[in-house]
């Protein structure tokens, strides 16, 4: 059982060591690869002005953010939301400083202690598509996630955008699906629980592929191929064969 948490944060500025602050953050469940809809959002007064840049960045103003609650109210429940999940953020490192420095004013430690690892997409596009731009709107537009609504940045959209792509990125599905009822295929209507089938029982007819078909998978193999840079296993394999 795999729960991941895509988590932005949108901020005063660029540097947690110069005293910026967090006033977003959005956070969206994915629960073996399924949304859950269980979305964590918040916006958060800085205690602090923002810097004109970030502001045309994300468009959150001062007057805005100003009757917004302070980090120190939202913490507990911003840690028990994440704890023991798989935190995936783009360009990490950002995001985890500014945590780190917001957890640390008010005595929580640091975010990782909190969770079960932290993924960076930004690396794992770096391996993808090394020589590219993989910004999350580059990303967006090479993997066909439509981004055409995301005029400013924000962390709930972005973070959104993020489980989208990261579906992509692994090729696990075509889409994402919500699990509106948290249904795990264990139950049936009413609540009752159903009976396990031994299929050792069956014969199972074995089809293969007609040739429209195998040439329609080896061309989702090749685009594979093409999108690792080369670093498919099977090709390996074959080679060894």
């Amino acid at each position: 059982m795999t729960r991941q948490i895509f988590l932005d944060t949108e901020t005063t500025g660029l540097s947690p060591e110069s005293g910026d602050r967090i006033i977003e953050i959005g956070c969206v469940e994915m629960f073996n690869r399924r949304l859950t809809g269980r979305h964590l959002h918040f916006y958060i007064n800085p205690e602090r002005p923002n810097h004109e840049d970030a502001v045309r960045i994300h468009g959150l103003t001062d007057e805005f953010l100003a009757d917004k609650p302070v980090f120190a109210a939202l913490a507990d429940e911003i840690l028990d939301y994440c704890r023991g999940a798989e935190i995936i953020i783009h360009n990490a490192s950002f995001d985890v400083g500014f945590l780190n420095a917001e957890l640390k004013r008010v005595g929580k430690g640091v975010f990782t202690e909190h969770v079960d690892g932290i993924l960076d997409t930004l690396v794992m596009a770096r391996e993808m598509f090394p020589g590219k731009s993989n910004s999350l709107d580059a990303l967006c537009r090479r993997l066909e996630v439509d981004n055409t609504h995301r005029t400013l940045h924000g962390a709930l959209m972005d973070a959104e955008l993020l489980a989208e792509v990261y579906i992509n990125m692994t090729r696990g599905q075509d889409a994402l699906l919500i699990d509106a009822d948290g249904a795990d295929g264990h139950e049936g209507e009413g609540g009752q629980e159903l009976a396990a089938v031994d299929f050792s029982a069956f014969a199972l007819p074995v089809v293969g592929p007609d040739a429209e078909e195998g040439e329609a998978f080896d061309k989702a193999l090749a685009d594979i191929d093409k999108a690792s840079g080369g670093k498919t296993v099977w090709r390996t394999l074959e080679t060894m064969l």
